[in-house]
Parts: C-alpha cells; sequence; structure tokens
C-alpha cells in the first residue's frame, strides 16, 4: 500500500513509462537512420519486443492462468489490440510521415490526448475535470511553441497519420477494459507479439521479407537497443492503465517529449531556443495530471 501523500502506483508507472518512452523515442531517432527501410526497422524491433515480453511472461514466478483466455471475446479483444495497436498504426504512420511534413506529422500525433480524454469520458465514464482541461490546453500550447503547427489542409499523409493516431487512441480504450480480465503482462505481450505477426505478413505483401535476415551486428545491436526498450514501455504503459484513468496515463506520458529534447541538448548538442520554453508548459500539463491523482485512489491493483 503507498505510504499518505505518496503517489498512487498508477501514477508511479505512468511517470515511469513517461521516462521509457522519452528515452525510446531518442534512441530510436538514432536508430532509424541506420536502416534503409523504416518498416523492416519497425517490424524487427517489434518482433524482439514481443519476445521479450513472452519470455518475461512465460518465466514468471507465478504460472499465467488460462481461465480468462478461454474467453473468446477476451482472445477476440487481444486480437483487435495486437492489430490496431501493434501493427496497422506503425504502418499508417511511418508511410504517412513519408507524405507529409515533419510539423503537420507532429501536432497530429500529439492530439492523441484529446481523442483518448473525448473516448474516455464516454465509453469509459471517466470524468473530465478542470485539471485535465487546463493540462491538455498547456500540452497542446506547448507542442505550439515547439514548431508543431496545425496542419493547414489534409492530404493523404496528413489522413494516414490521423487514422494511425486515432487506432492508437481506440487502443488505450479497448485496453483499459481488456485490463479488468486480463493480467497487463498477457495484453502486453499479445500486443507486440501479435502485432509483430501482422507486421510480418505486411512485409510479406510488400515482397521485403528477406529484409529481416539482412542485418549487420550493428543493426543488430541497435535493434536489440531499441526493442528492449520497447518492450519495458509496452509492459509499463499497460501497467499503469491497468492502475490509473486512461487520461491521466495518456497526459502524463507527454512527458516523455519533454525527456526527449533533453537528451537531445545533452547528447546531439541540439540547442535550447528561445522556444524550448514549450516542454517547460509540456511538463506542467503532465505533471499536473500527476499531482491531481493523489487525490485519487486506484481501483484496483493489477495482476502480473
Amino acid at each position: 500500500m503507498d505510504v499518505k501523500g505518496a503517489l498512487p502506483a498508477g501514477v508511479r508507472f505512468a511517470l515511469a513509462a513517461a521516462v521509457v518512452s522519452g528515452g525510446a523515442v531518442f534512441a530510436n531517432g538514432l536508430a532509424v537512420r541506420r536502416f534503409d527501410d523504416p518498416t523492416v526497422y519497425t517490424t524487427a524491433k517489434n518482433l524482439i519486443a514481443g519476445a521479450i515480453l513472452t519470455g518475461v511472461l512465460l518465466a514468471g514466478r507465478r504460472p499465467v492462468s488460462t481461465a480468462a483466455l478461454a474467453s473468446a471475446s477476451v482472445r477476440a479483444r487481444l486480437a483487435v489490440v495486437a492489430a490496431i495497436g501493434g501493427a496497422v498504426p506503425f504502418v499508417l504512420f511511418f508511410e504517412g510521415l513519408a507524405r507529409a511534413t515533419s510539423t503537420n506529422a507532429a501536432f497530429i500525433h500529439k492530439t492523441l490526448v484529446i481523442w483518448v480524454a473525448i473516448g474516455a469520458s464516454v465509453v469509459l465514464s471517466e470524468r473530465v475535470t478542470a485539471v485535465h482541461a487546463g493540462a491538455i490546453g498547456l500540452l497542446l500550447a506547448g507542442h505550439l511553441v515547439l514548431g508543431g503547427q496545425p496542419p493547414t489542409g489534409l492530404g493523404t499523409g496528413e489522413i494516414m497519420i490521423l487514422t494511425a493516431t486515432l487506432l492508437w487512441a481506440a487502443e488505450v480504450l479497448i485496453v483499459k477494459r481488456l485490463l479488468s480480465d486480463v493480467p497487463p503482462g498477457v495484453a502486453a505481450a499479445s500486443r507486440m507479439a501479435g502485432g509483430s505477426a501482422f507486421l510480418v505478413m505486411w512485409l510479406v505483401v510488400r515482397g521485403d521479407l528477406s529484409g529481416l535476415g539482412q542485418f549487420t551486428a550493428q543493426q543488430w545491436g541497435w535493434l536489440a537497443l531499441t526493442g528492449g526498450t520497447l518492450s519495458i514501455f509496452v509492459g509499463t504503459w499497460y501497467r499503469a492503465l491497468a492502475l490509473a484513468p486512461a487520461i491521466d496515463v495518456t497526459a502524463i506520458l507527454v512527458l516523455g517529449a519533454v525527456i526527449t529534447g533533453l537528451l537531445n541538448t545533452g547528447f546531439r548538442g541540439v540547442p535550447l531556443t528561445v522556444d524550448s520554453y514549450g516542454y517547460v508548459l509540456l511538463a506542467a500539463g503532465a505533471l499536473a495530471v500527476a499531482a491531481a491523482g493523489r487525490r485519487t485512489s486506484p481501483a484496483r491493483t493489477a495482476t502480473t
């Protein structure tokens, strides 16, 4: 049980996931440049993450109960999560990036917290408080200050990225409900392992499956780093969703952008400019939700 005044477990897991996410985005920014095809890279990285999560699940101290998985409804929802969380959005997002400007892509993707807030209030009956509304305002303002401008029009690329963002928002809502029936570890492993299977099938359709076996030793090193980081993020993120409201978790995850910015400054020498106070707005929005979470007791404790 948390000590009095401490952050609830769900908020702590969300903050941890945000830190891991920030590091993962930084590492991916360096790694993807070492590969000719971003979709082949993403598939390989996700395969590694899926293998790690599955291995951890099977090696757990307590055996995984098969009672919940016996339900056809649960299996169907796990398959949907794998498709709309770990596969289709990745393809849409990367294909969209090739057609849209980086500023349009950045702004569209950062609207995720808005779609989750709307969906969580309608589907999950979560309450959107004044703190949430103010925090979302700070998060969007921070992205605008940092250069993410609303798109002036929706071309094919922008529509693909928007679709990917909506699918990831839907994933959050489905997973939040799903975690009342299955442990976070099972959902996370299913998301990455199943999603990777869909991505492999996409490579088969494209005729690029052979690319998975043509990595250099250096590329395998980058895949191990980014795949391992991804497995930690998904596992921590799903545990947070099991313990805290979906709106809170999604808002706190935006803090990862601040971590990425600090890493870019510290390790890549990206200078801080007058617009960098946008990071302060992002941090303020995310931390406001985390602080508000101190007054909300988690509904239940996640199972392993």
